[in-house]
C-alpha cells in the first residue's frame, strides 16, 4: 500500500513496530528473529464501520450495546463504556485478518452516540483502544425515525433537531457562567472542528441534506452508507467529504432500494476518498467481514489494488490514522495479515494475524 507490491519479501518488527521492508535478497534477518512465513502479507485489515464489541454474537438484549432507544439526540454516550474487548465477534474478525476497528453505537438513531477505534486484541478496553472518541454517530433517513407519534417523524424534522443542536453548540460555554452539558460539550467539539460527524444516510435527499449541513455550519462529516452515492458523485466529489460505504451485500430495499453493487468502483474512479466497512448486522452471524466486502467490489469494477486499499490505508485515512496503520512501512504499527493464497479469493484462508507484532491469531480460517 506504500508501493508497489514486494515478490520474495520480508517484513522485519521490533518493539510493536515495523522495522524494516524490502525484498528478501537485500535484508539480512538476524538469527534471533523468529521467521514466519504466508504466501501473501498485507497491512492488517481495517474495519471502517462496525458496531462489533457494543454487538455481541448473541441475539439477548445484555449482548446488545450498541443503541440507546429512550432518546432520539444522545452525542454523550460513550463507546468505550460498553465496549466488550473479549466479545467473541472481536476474535472472528481478528482471525480473518481484521486488526483495527472504527466501532460504535449503531445508526438507528439521530444522534446515537460517539463511536472510538480499538486494535481487535487486548484484555480490556483501555488496552484495545487507540482513539476514545472519534467521530459522532448521527443519522438521516427512515432509521432514525421516532416510534409512531413520536418525533422525529421525517427526514425534515431531523434536519431541524440537528441544526438547533448545532446552534446551541455554537453558544455553549460563552458566557462566564454556564451549567456543563455533556451532550452540548461533545457537540461544541464538533462545531470546533475537533471531530466529525459520522452521518448514516443513504438516499441522495438525505445524502444532500447532510452535505447541506456540514456547510452551513463548517462542520467536517463522514458520509457512512450512502447507498444512493452513485447518483449524486458530482456533488459528494465538490462537497470533499470521504466516504465508508455500507456492506456491499446488503439487501436492495427501503432507503437502501437504489444500491448498487459498482458505487465502490463509481466513486473510486472520480477521485472520491473511499473505505468499505462491514456495516451493523442485525441477525447471526452478527457480523460481515470487510475482506469479502471488498472482494466483492473486485467483481464489479474495482481494481484489486484499490480494493485492498478500501480496507486498509485509504480506510486509515478516512478514520484519521494513516501515520499509524494501513500499510507495510518503517514505523507504522506492526500491524500484519498473512493468506494462503489471493486474499479475495473464496478457498484462500487467513493463516495469521500480528497485532503490534505480536502474533495474535494462527488459526486457518
Amino acid at each position: 500500500m506504500a508501493g508497489e507490491p514486494i515478490k520474495d519479501g520480508v517484513v522485519l518488527t521490533a518493539g510493536g513496530k515495523i522495522t524494516n521492508v524490502g525484498p528478501a535478497s537485500s535484508i539480512s534477518i538476524p538469527n534471533s528473529f523468529r521467521v514466519i512465513e504466508a504466501e501473501v502479507v498485507t497491512p492488517g485489515l481495517i474495519d471502517a464501520h462496525t458496531v462489533i464489541g457494543l454487538a455481541g454474537y448473541l441475539n439477548q438484549p445484555h449482548d446488545q450495546m450498541q443503541i440507546e432507544k429512550s432518546s432520539p439526540m444522545q452525542p454523550h454516550l460513550r463507546a468505550i463504556d460498553s465496549y466488550n474487548a473479549r466479545e467473541e465477534l472481536i476474535k472472528w474478525v481478528r482471525s480473518l485478518g481484521v486488526t483495527t476497528i472504527h466501532t460504535g453505537h449503531a445508526p438507528l438513531a439521530l444522534i446515537s452516540g460517539q463511536t472510538m477505534i480499538a486494535k481487535t486484541v487486548g484484555d480490556n478496553v483501555d488496552e484495545a483502544t487507540i482513539v476514545p472518541t472519534a467521530m459522532i454517530a448521527t443519522t438521516i433517513g427512515n432509521a432514525a425515525r421516532g416510534a409512531s407519534g413520536k418525533s422525529p417523524g421525517t427526514t425534515a424534522k431531523q434536519a431541524a433537531m440537528l441544526r438547533q443542536m448545532l446552534i446551541k453548540a455554537q453558544n455553549y460555554g460563552k458566557k462566564k457562567e454556564f451549567s456543563r452539558d455533556l451532550k452540548l460539550e461533545m457537540m461544541k467539539k464538533v462545531i470546533d472542528r475537533e471531530i466529525p460527524l459520522l452521518v448514516t444516510a443513504h438516499r441522495s435527499r438525505d445524502i444532500m441534506t447532510a452535505i447541506r449541513i456540514a456547510k452551513e455550519f463548517n462542520i467536517k462529516i463522514v458520509l457512512d452508507g450512502v447507498s444512493d452515492a452513485h447518483l449524486v458523485i458530482d456533488p459528494i466529489k465538490a462537497s470533499g467529504f470521504p466516504v465508508i460505504l455500507h456492506a456491499t451485500m446488503m439487501r436492495a430495499g427501503g432507503d437502501s432500494k437504489s444500491a448498487s453493487m459498482e458505487t465502490a468502483s463509481k466513486l473510486k474512479r472520480a477521485g472520491i476518498p473511499v473505505a468499505i466497512q462491514s456495516g451493523y448486522e442485525g441477525y447471526v452471524p452478527k457480523t460481515r467481514v470487510v475482506l469479502f466486502e471488498a472482494a466483492v467490489t473486485v467483481a464489479y469494477g474495482m481494481s484489486f489494488e484499490d480494493a485492498l486499499r478500501t480496507i486498509t490505508i485509504d480506510a486509515a485515512k478516512v478514520i484519521g490514522l494513516e501515520k499509524r496503520i494501513g500499510s507495510i512501512e518503517v514505523g507504522k504499527d506492526a500491524d500484519i495479515a498473512m493468506y494462503d493464497g489471493d486474499p479475495f479469493e473464496y478457498t484462500t484462508h487467513c493463516v495469521g494475524t500480528m497485532i503490534n507484532g505480536r502474533m495474535v491469531s494462527s488459526i486457518k480460517r
